[in-house]
């Protein structure tokens, strides 16, 4: 399995500058092969991983699954 290693921090600061959601960058990742997207802070600590799938149906089911825990976390945080 390939492995990325992103700066978090960058990444999702250029997702707001190109207003770009991060899941359209992950599909155009998808290649049919899982890679396993490595998330690090400025001081190359890993923050979490993500496990690209191979098709685009899993990417959207994960979508889905991120945004409802996502949601739930808020609606405990309020």
């Amino acid at each position: 399995m390939q492995r990325i290693e992103i700066k978090a921090e960058q990444f999702f600061e250029l997702l707001k500058l190109k207003d770009t959601p991060m899941w359209e960058i992950f599909s155009q990742m998808i290649d049919g092969n899982e890679k396993e997207i490595i998330f690090l802070d400025n001081e190359d600590k890993v923050l979490f991983n993500y496990i690209l799938p191979a098709n685009q149906e899993k990417l959207e089911e994960d979508r889905k699954e991120f945004s409802k825990q996502f949601s739930d976390k808020l609606a405990n945080f309020n």
